[in-house]
This record gives structure tokens, C-alpha cells and sequence, in this order.
């Protein structure tokens, strides 16, 4: 009785241990995936603030060009220059954008599955 109870001490003491240990490679697994989601959500709103910065430099300028017409073919010229430059501005944003969400699934993909296997709760 005596070493069937040690047994289940024993026993007990090593189930906790382990749960201990996975307990903390859950921890250290989500602690890793927050910080490269976090740091993944800054390099994206920092492309979003550099665009947002280009978009108000074109409206800055199509004012000033506005601004200085003196004739209809200077408006009209001032606004095929701004739709040139939105129009690549535009399209460098749509390619900037599908950047950050292939970057957002990759780092996303890469930290779960490798987080999770790390995890090693099968043994």
C-alpha cells in the first residue's frame, strides 16, 4: 500500500512537471507569435503612413499647380500631371498592399506551424 501510494506521488509529481513544461512552451510559443504579429502590424502601418505622407505631397502640389493656372489648358495639365502621379501612386500602393498580406500570411503560417510543433505535446 505504502509504495503503491509512493507510486501515485510519483507519478503525480511527474504528470505535473510535464504539464508544467508544456504550460510553458505554450507561453513562450505565444509570446513569440505576438511579437512577430506585432512587428509585422508596425512595418505595415508604417507603409501606410509613408503612403498616406505621398498622397498629401500630390494634393499639396496639384493645389499649388491649380493655384498658379492662369488658363484652362494649365488646369487641364495640372490635372493630367496629378492623375499620372496618383495612377502610379496608386498602383505602387495595390502592389505595397498585396506585400504587407503575402508578408502577413507567411510570417502568420511560418509562427503557427512552427509554433505548434515545437510544442511537441505528442512525444
Amino acid at each position: 500500500m505504502q509504495s503503491s501510494q509512493g507510486e501515485i506521488t510519483k507519478a503525480s509529481k511527474t504528470v505535473q512537471k510535464e504539464i508544467a513544461e508544456t504550460e510553458k512552451k505554450i507561453g513562450d510559443t505565444t509570446l513569440q507569435v505576438q511579437n512577430e504579429f506585432i512587428k509585422t502590424c508596425e512595418e505595415m502601418n508604417r507603409a501606410v503612413m509613408s503612403r498616406a505622407a505621398v498622397q498629401i505631397e500630390l494634393t499639396s502640389k496639384l493645389t499649388e499647380k491649380l493655384g498658379a493656372a492662369h488658363s484652362f489648358p494649365d488646369v487641364v495639365s495640372a490635372y493630367q500631371e496629378w492623375l499620372g502621379e496618383q495612377m502610379n501612386a496608386c498602383s505602387e500602393d495595390a502592389r505595397q498592399f498585396m506585400a504587407n498580406s503575402q508578408e502577413f500570411v507567411t510570417t502568420s503560417t511560418r509562427l503557427l506551424s512552427n509554433g505548434w510543433s515545437s510544442l511537441n505535446l505528442n512525444r
